[in-house]
């Protein structure tokens, strides 16, 4: 057959959301005469699903504006072959086909490239009772209109008490807008703290604002059955707490959506699918992405799925361009996992990999916690974030970055991601030439003082210790407070020396009699002081540390009740 007669070339999509759609819409700008086939399950593509809560919250007040294209606009615009309501059934990898199930029945469509994009489903806990018309999850449109419908003061019995299972990305959002449309809300999460992602240190700060915003939160507790009455639910904590609710909002977690696959060869690890560094999968001609693919982390290269939109994205238009221009073709990146999250007033903002993952992959890192403002500190309204970053020890690799404050995480938190990307180390930072003005930032930005911490630990200028060692090292070390007096008195571990940076060198003696031979460690209110009377004392021949953070961190790590006034 000349190349004049040969038929276009047929690729047919699983999924129309981020990365099917992403598929879609590279595969037709690289060839015009592709047949393109979107199948989609739900009765929406390309819907703005991070945006569900919002529409939920009345933030978003208009359910198109979720509907980022509709397939009559993706026809006109890009001539795609867009089903919804089509469900796909079965693969044959033989035949090269899929049984889809439709409006109008079952058919067989034939593929020369077939992408697997099919999402994650909503987890479901083994939970009694949780087949209660009240239980709703929020991962569509539909979804998201019916929870709007169930709280409109317009319906006959509007819901007022809100439990939420679950303190992830979602969960936390989930709460908040429902607590904007002035519900009673609870948050249960079995994890010792929301946001479990976070470093625990960082999350104590966003159950205090969800606390603000007047949700009751409810951490490190398993929820243990939904009791069914007439007019409402209760639901039994483990520690015998009873919460009624009107309704309950599942968030708990997701599955790769990918059974169908599985069962026709499809080479999958705890339900997500593998693929190789172009999205291929063991099966030919087949490829995935998104929520159902297994990736490995950037930093730690343990695999997980990450479902995030961004991957997502980036990893559907990755797929387009090595089915059609396999020569030219990138690899897929692994993902550093970059998301972020408002709660009421502040921002929570990650990157990279958190200390638990670290632990497990056996990497040895240094800590570094930061506490800057978002812009010059004589600036009116200047706020102070909470930085945490994760380096390799020896080499100051940067490895994992989180920041919560209520200005300019999300700024800081993207440079870093940028940094890990490039496999910038720590020292690195200190030469990056960021915009500076009083308005926006200082001269010494948030990221090159992380650059400078980092450096002067992996040289050896710095010697950190941490807050949670406190109980340890209290009885083998000299606790030095070099805070001013009325800081010490308005709260200080107990034990500690208390003598005032601007006072320490003319007070050496006092310190090496406390000491008696043993180690200081230093602290004063986030650790810029503790650090210049570090120096003072490495100097002078104490074996010396400073408080990683200060004492905010060690508030928040500890908790106020240990500290003597």
């Amino acid at each position: 057959m000349s190349a004049a007669t040969t038929p276009p070339r047929r690729i047919v999509i699983v999924g129309g959301v981020a990365a099917g759609m992403s598929a879609a819409a590279r595969a037709r700008r690289l060839d015009e005469d592709a047949e393109i086939i979107v199948l989609e399950r739900g009765e929406h593509v390309s819907f703005a699903n991070c945006g569900l809560p919002y529409y939920v919250g009345g933030e978003i007040q208009d359910e198109a504006a979720l509907l980022v294209q509709t397939p009559a606009k993706l026809r006109d615009a890009l001539d795609l072959d867009v089903r919804v309501r089509h469900d796909v059934i079965a693969l044959d990898p033989a035949r090269r086909t899929v049984a889809v199930r439709g409006p109008q029945g079952e058919e067989q469509l034939r593929y020369d490239a077939l992408i697997l994009a099919p999402g994650a489903a909503a987890v479901r806990p083994p939970l009694p009772g949780l087949d209660s018309p009240r239980v709703s999850t929020l991962r569509t449109v539909e979804d998201a209109v019916r929870l709007r419908a169930r709280i409109d003061a317009q319906a006959s019995r509007p819901a007022r008490r809100a439990v939420v299972l679950g303190a992830g990305f979602i969960g936390l959002e989930a709460a908040e807008a429902l607590s904007r449309q002035g519900l009673e809300v609870d948050l249960v999460e079995l994890a010792p703290h929301v946001l479990p992602p976070l470093e625990a240190v960082m999350a104590a700060p966003v159950t205090t604002e969800l606390k603000r915003l007047g949700i009751s939160v409810h951490a490190g507790v398993a929820a243990q059955a939904v009791e069914q009455h007439e007019g409402h639910d209760t639901l039994v904590l483990a520690d015998g707490r009873r919460i009624e609710a009107d309704l309950i909002l599942l968030s708990v977690g997701v599955r790769p959506d990918t059974a169908v696959f599985e069962t026709a060869g499809v080479a999958c690890e705890r339900g997500a699918i593998l693929v190789d560094e172009h999205g291929r999968t063991n099966v030919p001609h087949v490829y995935a992405a998104g929520d159902a693919v297994l990736s490995a982390d950037a930093v730690t290269g343990l695999r997980r799925p990450v479902a995030l939109a961004g991957p997502a994205n980036r990893a559907g238009r990755g797929i387009a361009d090595h089915i059609l221009r396999p020569a030219s073709a990138r690899p897929l990146p692994a993902p550093v996992g970059t998301a972020i999250l408002r709660v009421g007033e502040i921002t929570a903002a990650l990157t990279g990999a958190n200390a638990d993952a670290l632990r497990a992959s056996g990497i040895h890192t240094d800590t570094l916690h930061l506490h800057p403002t978002q812009h010059a500190g004589y600036f009116p309204g200047a706020t102070q974030m909470a930085l945490v970053v994760h380096i390799r020890r020896g080499d100051g690799l940067l490895l994992g970055a989180q920041a919560v404050g209520r200005e300019g995480v999300d700024k800081r938190i993207d440079v870093l991601a940028t940094a890990i990307r490039a496999g910038l180390t720590a020292a690195d930072l200190i030469d990056l030439d960021l915009a500076y003005s009083p308005v926006y930032g200082s001269a010494k930005d948030p990221v090159n003082l992380v650059g400078m911490v980092g450096a002067n630990v992996t040289d050896g200028t710095l010697a950190l210790w941490y807050a949670q060692d406190w109980e340890r090292l209290r009885g083998e070390t000299l606790v030095l407070d070099v805070r001013s007096a009325a800081e010490y008195a308005a709260g200080h571990l107990p034990g500690a020396l208390h003598i005032p940076h601007t006072e320490l060198r003319g007070r050496l003696d006092e310190v090496r009699a406390a000491a008696a031979g043993r180690p200081v460690r230093v602290l004063c209110g986030s650790g810029v002081r503790s650090h210049i009377a570090h120096r003072l004392l490495t100097q002078s021949g104490f074996d010396s540390a400073s408080l990683s953070g200060g004492m905010l961190t060690a508030r928040a790590v500890l908790g106020d009740e240990v500290l003597v006034a």
